[in-house]
């Protein structure tokens, strides 16, 4: 765990996808105006999460699926994708969630350099047409949690069984299949590295 200025952030290793989200709802119910924010660099166990206005799909493999109440529709999480959860409260920050989405957005578009993109009504990053990174807030009382998921070096197969985001036939793509080299602790720390510096500026 490290503290920048008034943002802590903890590196997790590989964590169960519920109980980490409890913990994230659990933070952002006891948390107080004076509680710094926090940013949590992970991966997750195999695992479909689907969004708060989505119904639960039928997807034909093992993989578990959890409704949750993040916005966005459905998406996959597994080893070699770079989670990264940020714990923020925008309302001290003056930030509108818009601009929080945009920023996010932006981190991994400073990370990826200029091939990286945004689609308008789709939010994530995209190289090519095929997403890298999707993206998904819930906020309470002004506090953020959930984050972005960037695929790094992953087996990309169990997107094949679902519509990436509610978007049909939408390809998905990842750093390594880019030419970078990043294990997933590195690309998280420098991604966390790059929010911070937008948070904080």
């Amino acid at each position: 765990m490290t503290l920048v200025e008034d943002i802590v952030v903890k590196r997790l290793g590989r964590v169960e996808y519920a109980s980490t989200w409890e913990a994230m709802r659990a933070f952002t119910r006891a948390r107080d105006e004076s509680t710094p924010d926090e940013l949590w660099l992970l991966e997750h166990p195999p695992v479909y999460t689907v969004g708060q206005g989505t119904l639960l799909p039928s997807i034909p493999n093992a993989i578990p699926v959890l409704k949750t109440d993040r916005g966005g529709d459905i998406t996959y999480h597994g080893p070699g994708q770079a989670v990264l959860y940020t714990l923020v409260d925008l309302a001290r920050r003056s930030i509108k969630v818009k601009r929080f989405v945009w920023l996010l957005e932006q981190a991994v578009i400073d990370l990826l350099g200029a091939r990286a993109e945004r689609k308008a009504g789709a939010p994530g990053v995209y190289v090519d047409g095929a997403k890298i990174a999707a993206l998904g807030i819930r906020v309470v009382r002004g506090r953020a949690y959930h984050g972005l998921a960037l695929n790094v070096d992953m087996d990309l197969s169990p997107f094949a069984a679902i519509d990436p985001c509610g978007y049909p036939g939408l390809r998905v793509t990842q750093m390594k299949d880019l030419g970078f080299s990043d294990s997933v602790e590195r690309a998280s720390s420098r991604l966390s590295e790059i929010l911070v510096e937008k948070l904080d500026a």
